[in-house]
């Protein structure tokens, strides 16, 4: 275990060689930091995570080794040693040698803080074009980084599915708590069907040895412009098949990172730069799955810390807010599709399609076209001006209805064209409606799901009342209109089960979207459920 005393005699000024200023203890679920001055000591506390075992003090030492000698290939400029912390003869640590070894800390020259990457992206201290430095250095290091062997059984596809077994296993006590119970079963899901689904993809990556000696962990707060040289640095040394990987897998940390921080163009320009430099075109087949990996990764990480008393409870709850945002992450990129996508979110007016169009849209990387909108535009008429026109009537006459779909279907042939994907909300009560958005998906050769929402009568009139008293409202739908809608609406029955779903939006916002986004995953994985209403 740690020497009892050590925080406190690290804490002092005069404990080190050079006399720093001052000393600030930072820590990590896994490590002592303490920062002296212009020098880093870090410290590797005494736990067991499974995945890592530092519980003894030769595990300890070794691992100092190992970080020192594996940081070295990327930042051979700040990693110095390893230094000895004793007990002497009247029982006080030192630093150096001594009767008695209690602990070992690397010794690092301190990475200056005003060269961060996120710090100069943020405070736009750098222009887009630095990701073309970090993709180069990147792509160097791991065209010459070793292969074969014992990476290559490490990092295979065995040890993929083992990695991510293990993360479900040590998060299911995180269920309700910073992951909900419908994200973790879904990313759980998605997860086995990918690694079902690319198995000859995984393993030929191997035989090309894509799987190398990488860094592990590399994300914002591990890269830093110093003068012209970017540093990378604090890889993964505790955990070879954290490190032996598909070179995929790290260019997909680092672009979830700067998802979560909110620079995806910069991500996009970083995956972009790196396939230039590499030639490595597969990337973007692996780019989600590896994404949602590492944020899953994260939020596990950052979760560890809910769990740790020596954390002050505020810091406990804020990591428990930032393993929820990470996990909330990783379950968006489950939910992204490969290739383009038609999607129409169609039913009676009130029955909740607008809005779980606007849930999945986001989840799925799709573009949403609004009809009760674009009418409007069509007629010049500003979306929140209300209408209320009898059934069939005025705005909403068939004439106007057929050139408001036919627009639509326009719009949204452009996008798929361009390799978006797009949400078509409308009511699509008409079949011919309906068989034109499939003839439209098919010519164009993308993916087509049709989602008919449907809710009890009383619950709709409940909707449209209070949608009335809701400014800027764009549509127009009132209790008359959807009960001689309903009269009029032609049942769906024109497509299978691997197109159609229905979902019922009477229960919570989120498990109706988590129906969707399951029912369009588990019928591009092939995985056809039964034709009748999703129930979790």
């Amino acid at each position: 275990m740690t020497h009892p005393n050590l925080t406190a005699a690290m804490g002092l000024s005069d404990f080190y060689p050079h006399r720093p200023q001052t000393v600030t203890l930072l820590q990590t679920h896994i490590s002592f930091i303490f920062i002296a001055g212009d020098m880093v000591y870090k410290v590797k506390k005494s736990v067991n995570y499974g995945f890592l075992d530092f519980t003894s003090l030769e595990k300890r030492h070794h691992f100092c080794l190992e970080e020192l000698r594996l940081n070295r290939r990327l930042a051979p400029e700040i990693y110095l040693d390893v230094v000895e912390i004793c007990e002497n003869e009247n029982g006080r640590l030192v630093m150096g040698p001594g009767p008695r070894v209690v602990e070992y800390a690397v010794r690092m020259k301190r990475i200056p803080e005003e060269g961060m990457l996120k710090r100069l992206i943020a405070l736009k201290e750098a222009d887009i074009s630095i990701m073309d430095r970090v993709a180069r250095k990147l792509a160097d290091f791991h065209r010459q980084a070793e292969t074969g062997g014992q990476i290559d059984q490490i990092g295979s596809l065995e040890t993929i599915r083992m990695n991510h077994d293990e993360n479900f296993n040590q998060t299911e006590s995180y269920i309700d708590r910073s992951i909900p119970g419908y994200q973790f079963r879904f990313i759980k899901n998605y997860v086995h069907c990918f690694l079902a689904d690319r198995e000859a993809l995984f393993r030929r990556r191997t035989a090309e040895h894509r799987i190398r000696d990488c860094h592990g962990d590399l994300h914002l707060e591990h890269i830093c412009r110093m003068e012209d040289t970017i540093v990378i640095f604090d890889c993964i040394e505790f955990n070879e098949r954290f490190r032996y990987e598909d070179v995929a897998a790290e260019v997909s940390f680092l672009s979830m990172d700067l998802d979560y921080n909110g620079y995806p163009e910069w991500g996009k320009a970083f995956v972009k730069a790196y396939i230039d430099h590499a030639g490595d075109s597969e990337i973007r087949t692996l780019l989600n799955f590896y994404k949602c990996y590492y944020a899953y990764v994260r939020g596990k990480v950052i979760g560890f810390r809910m769990d740790d008393k020596a954390i002050p409870a505020d810091d406990r709850e804020a990591a428990q807010k930032t393993a929820a945002s990470y996990f909330d992450l990783a379950y968006t990129y489950a939910a992204r599709l490969e290739k383009p996508a038609l999607i129409l979110t169609c039913g009676l007016i009130g029955t909740g399609k607008s809005l779980l169009a606007r849930n999945i849209g986001p989840r799925l990387g799709a573009d949403i076209i609004r009809t009760d909108v674009l009418r409007k535009e069509i007629l010049n008429i500003r979306p929140e001006e209300r209408h209320f026109e009898d059934f069939g009537k005025g705005i909403y006459a068939d004439d106007i209805s057929a050139q408001t779909y036919k627009r639509a279907l326009e719009i949204a042939g452009k996008m798929l064209q361009e390799g978006r994907s797009v949400i078509v909300d409308a009511s699509f009560k008409k079949r011919e409606e309906r068989k034109n958005a499939a003839d439209l998906a098919r010519r164009i050769g993308a993916d087509f799901f049709v989602i008919e929402c449907t809710c009890p009568d009383e619950e709709v009139k409940t909707r449209l009342e209070a949608r009335m008293l809701k400014k800027g409202e764009a549509s127009d739908g009132r209790w008359e209109i959807y009960r001689d809608q309903k009269t009029s609406f032609e049942r769906i029955s024109e497509f299978g089960d691997d197109v159609y779903v229905v979902i019922r939006t009477s229960q919570r916002r989120e498990l109706s979207m988590n129906e969707a986004l399951t029912a369009i995953k588990s019928r591009l994985a092939g995985r056809l459920a039964p034709k009748k209403t999703l129930r979790l």
